[in-house]
């Protein structure tokens, strides 16, 4: 764990990729809708980055606009508003933009040294190479306390993100428009983007379809290690009428801080809910801890009045590693889709699910 903060680009473009036309007035390629929920996903983060050419090009403010959302911001002790941030090579911003002048909150310019020294009054400049580099640049905020990055483009600043593999999600809000001129500026230009996406949900939202994409992840050998051991600890469950589940909480640097099974200490607990008993939900090594579970955490259950999903999210966990996506048998699970709804890592393990479907033959339908 790097420490550095979830990445979120979100964009809107037309259905041939632009972000808009050539012409002297802005594109409106959103509804009101889309822009509530670009409103609501501002108000969720701790910052907001856009590339310098955003800066000049549309002078944005970078706020949330709703005063609902901004006080739902202060009641849950967080600034009004979120950090704003850019990122610039040359450093030629113009100090009376709206992203320096508008908005009580903290502006950040990332830049090669001496060349924003001209914004030291408005902003914190903080040098990040030449040319600036995206790692130093989330280093640099995540030692900031910031954990969650909302990035708003333009094209460029998107481009380079993808291509450096350091996006964690993409919501893109497709208009029903066709630009089709190339003089116009794209979502995208080239790079080798060596992060595949995975696509997580498709809405409509009037007449603007709304595609949210998550970074596929691959585990590291600690993580297969982990998961292993989580599987293994499903031996020990007593006989039961539903899943036969093993947990892990693990560090990066190898700790394991507690291990669970399901029916330890009650017939009804389940392994995730088993290990963080053990554990103080505000311990803050959760922080960079990992939950590994040998099955999907339940997202609805019967048993008790909190789900494993819930436990989870009340703990500071970023990410979770799983073999096995729980079948339709009691419930419709949701555990993989709220936790990554809720800004939390998930990945999959399927070449370990057999493993964890043998400890579980004793339910109908289930099979190695």
């Amino acid at each position: 764990m790097t420490g550095r903060p979830h990445v979120l680009l979100s964009a809107a473009q037309s259905l041939d990729g632009y972000l808009d036309d050539a012409g002297s007035t802005r594109l409106i390629l959103s509804n009101e809708d889309d822009f509530a929920e670009v409103d609501r996903l501002r108000a969720e983060a701790d910052a907001i980055l856009v590339g310098a050419g955003t800066v000049r090009a549309d002078n944005p403010r970078l706020l949330v606009r709703s005063p609902e959302l901004r006080r739902e911001r202060v009641a849950a002790g967080r600034p009004e508003q979120p950090v704003k941030v850019t990122v610039t090579s040359s450093g030629k911003l113009d100090p009376a933009s709206r992203f320096f002048t508008v908005g009580d909150t903290e502006k950040l310019v990332y830049a090669p040294r001496g060349s924003a020294d001209s914004l030291s009054a408005v902003a914190t400049v903080v040098d990040v190479g030449t040319p600036p580099q995206l790692e130093r640049v989330l280093d640099d905020l995540g030692a900031r306390g910031i954990r969650k990055l909302l990035v708003e483009g333009g094209g460029a600043v998107h481009t380079q993100f993808l291509d450096a593999g350091l996006a964690d999600e993409l919501r893109l809000a497709v208009a029903p428009i066709m630009v089709g001129d190339p003089r116009a500026p794209r979502f995208l230009g080239p790079g080798a983007f060596p992060r595949p996406l995975e696509l997580t949900e498709v809405r409509r939202l009037g007449d603007v379809a709304v595609l949210r994409y998550r970074a596929a992840a691959e585990p590291s050998s600690l993580d297969l290690l982990r998961l292993r051991q989580a599987i293994e600890l499903a031996d020990e469950c007593p006989p039961s009428s539903t899943f036969r589940v093993g947990a892990v909480v693990g560090l990066p640097d190898g700790t394991v801080l507690a291990t669970g099974h399901s029916g330890e200490g009650d017939p009804r607990n389940h392994a995730e809910e088993s290990a963080l008993a053990k554990l103080d939900p505000h311990d803050s090594r959760l922080a960079d801890a990992t939950m590994y579970s040998s099955l999907e955490p339940c997202s609805d259950r019967a048993s008790h009045p909190k789900s494993c999903t819930q436990l989870i999210l009340e703990t500071a966990i970023p990410r979770v590693v799983m073999a096995w996506r729980e079948p339709s048998l009691f419930v419709e699970a949701e555990g993989v889709e709220r936790l990554v709804a809720a800004g939390r890592r998930v990945i999959e393990v399927p070449a370990l699910a057999s493993e964890v479907r043998r400890a579980n033959t004793h339910l109908p339908g289930v099979r190695p």
